[in-house]
């Protein structure tokens, strides 16, 4: 039984509910507009769209990485205005589809901000449209009623991330690990598509976010998730980034499946790190 994930048939009896809300996060790096026009296209009815860059990123500067974490203020407004409570708490389930490449983001901002009545929607919306169930489009949007505004408030959990500086010396420590959560071409420094500089942070395990799932979209199950981490599950202190710290939430997400709900986020990851260099 999966904690972090909900199937599209435990989904399909609670989406409408009053204290769930649904989140589509669907997003491209190559095409930052491709998620607004599949949201317009085809989505789960009643689901709010947020947007990599402008809701659940800040403003980019010269340091702190390509998406870096957004004002938590705004955000909490952003969640309020489609209707998330922090009492009573509101499900709150998000979806993509790319192996939870952008849901995960949410879920771990979620997580960050206090509220653990989050789950991500195993298989994303291919899942969703593959089991026959409803999709609105546009039309619908315009017709629907406004979210009733909800109450949510953030409550900070700032032992889940960390900055630079402390990246910087976890090599002192002996029970700490570093997790690069690139594919295996970037982590080596073979290709760098994005960031200028390629390469990886010394001292860095690679473990790519993609096979924390199947090809079909799904989170792997418990056990296999302990086989892909082992040797670094039971390490005191764990640290995940990526290439601007949003994929790598999947790994966090995972590592959470196996209980360890501890592990923490580098925001700025590699596209931070490099800009020191």
């Amino acid at each position: 039984m999966s904690k972090q994930t909900l199937s599209v048939h435990e989904l399909a009896t609670c989406y409408r509910d009053s204290n769930v809300v649904v989140i589509d996060c669907r997003f491209a790096l190559s095409d930052t507009e491709l998620g607004t026009r599949q949201f317009a296209q085809a989505h789960i009815p009643g689901a709010h769209y947020l947007h990599l860059d402008r809701d659940l990123s800040g403003p980019k500067n010269i340091h702190g990485g390509r998406h870096p974490l957004p004002d938590i203020k705004i955000f909490a407004a952003t969640l309020s205005a489609i209707g998330v409570n922090s009492e009573p708490p509101t499900l709150v389930v998000a979806y993509d589809d790319s192996r939870f490449g952008f849901a995960a983001r949410v879920w771990w901002l979620l997580r960050y901000c206090g509220h653990d009545n989050v789950k991500v929607l195993d298989g994303g919306f291919t899942a969703w449209q593959a089991g026959g169930f409803p999709v609105a489009d546009e039309l619908t949007i315009k017709q629907s009623t406004p979210p009733r505004r909800g109450n949510f408030i953030a409550q900070l959990r700032h032992d889940l991330i960390v900055d630079i500086e402390a990246v910087k010396t976890l090599h002192e420590k002996p029970d700490a690990v570093l997790i690069d959560s690139r594919e295996e071409r970037r982590y080596l420094g073979l290709e760098e598509p994005i960031d200028p500089v390629a390469g990886h942070i010394p001292g860095a395990k690679n473990f790519p976010w993609q096979s924390a799932s199947n090809e079909f979209g799904q989170l792997r199950p418990q056990a296999e998730q302990r086989q892909r981490l082992a040797g670094i599950a039971a390490k005191k202190e764990i640290v995940v980034y990526c290439g601007s710290g949003v994929t790598a939430c999947v790994n966090l997400l995972a590592l959470s499946e196996i209980g360890r709900d501890d592990a923490k986020l580098y925001p700025g990851s590699w596209s931070d790190w490099c800009s020191w260099q």
